[in-house]
């Protein structure tokens, strides 16, 4: 079985004793997620510019 690529990359982590915070970038469309868990709890949401669109990363920048 091939590997597969990645397509998202993980560009912030932070951790406490019961706690994570991640900021995950999707290659395909640079849009950024932030990814929280606390415990056995957890989300996801794309993070947002202050006019209500998605952050964007120039997707070139992860291209391998």
């Amino acid at each position: 079985m091939a590997k597969k690529d990645k397509r998202f990359i993980e560009v912030y982590s932070e951790s406490g004793m019961t706690t994570v915070t991640r900021i995950l970038v999707d290659k395909q469309t640079g849009v950024n997620y932030l990814f929280t868990a606390s415990g056995y709890a957890g989300g996801l949401t794309p993070l947002l510019n202050t006019d209500g669109t998605p952050v964007v990363t120039p997707v070139p920048r992860y291209e391998e």
